[in-house]
């Protein structure tokens, strides 16, 4: 695996996606390790997309002390039914939450309960992927805000961020999508003390050259991560090089 480092933003590139999640699960793992060696209880929190699918796969399998470990997911659609398959919380359930014993897992269903559980109980790592559009959850860039005062708010998905769920296989056609959901906001996920990017893919490479060389700015919202301290965002060749 190849490395290097963009401003703060470690970036190491891997063959592939199976490679891409195994490294992604082994850092997550270690950063939880290391956060338990201070705190009696780590908080992370998750994205739920297909993206994820090779980093989830593996990380269950990681020698982690789930009885120390609350999960969190980042993000939630608004106005599907409570056991649609698209759901985050249902997603990551499916794929990590049922699978592990985790000490807590807190679900986002009201922007109030869910940003009182985030006061109660500070995000430590965060594990995210990048918007065709370079979103981070779903701060969109018309919605992105550096410094948003909010710490999980109501938004209206633009529509590259619809089309993207559909490009997913999540859903058929662009007008099943959503058009709005909730999301933890840029600042919540940046005060973690770890970030770790998960983005495999061709579709993701055009993004992936926006939050690596365009100037850091909320028209580009995954540049953001670049002023962070401990974000690593791991690669393939085909987010890298586009094939």
């Amino acid at each position: 695996m190849r490395s290097f480092k963009v401003d703060q933003l470690e970036v190491r590139v891997a063959a592939d996606r199976t490679a891409l999640g195994q490294a992604a699960a082994q850092a997550v793992c270690a950063a939880i390790g290391e956060v338990l060696g201070w705190k009696e209880v780590v908080n992370v929190m998750f994205a739920a997309a297909p993206s994820q699918n090779e980093f989830l796969a593996a990380f269950v399998g990681m020698p982690v002390d789930w009885s120390r470990v609350n999960g969190f997911h980042l993000d939630e659609y608004i106005g599907l039914d409570v056991a649609a398959p698209q759901r985050f919380g249902n997603f990551l359930k499916q794929r990590l939450f049922s699978r592990v014993p985790f000490r807590e897992v807190a679900y986002m269903q009201d922007c109030d309960e869910y940003a009182r559980r985030l006061a109660a109980q500070p995000t430590d790592i965060v594990v995210l992927g990048i918007g065709e559009n370079t979103h981070l959850a779903f701060n969109d860039p018309h919605v992105a805000l550096f410094h948003d005062p909010a710490t999980v708010k109501v938004v209206e998905l633009d529509e590259a961020c619809r089309a993207q769920q559909v490009h997913d296989g999540c859903w058929t056609s662009l007008e099943e999508v959503p058009r709005q959901a909730m999301t933890v906001t840029i600042p919540m996920l940046m005060r973690a003390e770890y970030v770790f990017g998960v983005v495999p893919g061709v579709r993701k490479a055009l993004a992936v050259r926006h939050t690596l060389q365009e100037a850091i700015s909320e028209r580009y919202p995954a540049t953001i991560l670049r002023r962070h301290p401990r974000a690593v965002l791991f690669l393939d060749e085909e987010s890298v090089t586009g094939k």
